[in-house]
């Protein structure tokens, strides 16, 4: 007959082939037990589901250091930056060369300022807001391809690149968790 006991924390231990699983998932093998922690337990994607979805991400998604690379290369870069913030917002400072589209004016405006062959990057605050979503969404209704800058101007700024008010340019130090200090890029 196999003794079995259930510890306060729901695990089940069979004394007499010490082998068990608790009603978590965690297995108890005798010399380790390997608890299902909150990262795993909810498994991971195979890998073929993981790869279409990481490859549509990219399809929606540029950061700030390749949209800053592209804008910096000679040449056309092949897109349009769009800064979706408040005109008071947009004084504050934004990305060179960006055209200033706030989201509620989207719909009204879009067709006058974008062209549809030209895909749109947009932009806002940064990763706390949900802005350049709601924009890149409305753009996509009306028929732009469009990708959302991740970090927005918040990390344009944090990563060290050159910004402008309605003041002029300025450009403030790279936060050194954010970009590195001594090399081109992150090697990401």
């Amino acid at each position: 007959m196999t003794a079995t006991s259930t510890t306060t924390g729901g695990a089940r231990i069979d004394s007499t082939s010490i082998d068990s699983t608790r009603t978590d998932g965690a297995r108890i093998d005798g010399t380790n037990a390997v608890a299902v922690n909150p990262v795993l337990r909810v498994a991971p994607a195979s890998p073929a589901v993981a790869a279409a979805h990481f490859g549509a991400s990219l399809a929606f998604h540029a950061d700030v250091s390749d949209v800053a690379a592209a804008l910096a290369a000679d040449g056309d870069p092949g897109f349009v930056v769009l800064d979706s913030r408040s005109t008071e917002s947009w004084d504050q400072g934004h990305v060179p060369g960006a055209i200033h589209l706030p989201t509620a004016l989207i719909p009204e405006q879009a067709e006058q300022l974008l062209d549809r062959a030209v895909p749109v990057v947009t932009y806002c605050w940064g990763p706390g807001c949900n802005g350049a979503t709601r924009a890149a969404l409305a753009l996509a209704e009306l028929g732009f391809q469009v990708k959302e800058m991740l970090g927005g101007f918040e990390y344009w700024v944090r990563e060290g690149f050159e910004f402008e008010t309605w003041e002029g340019q300025e450009r403030r130090a790279a936060d050194p968790l954010t970009a590195p200090l001594d090399a081109e890029d992150c090697g990401c």
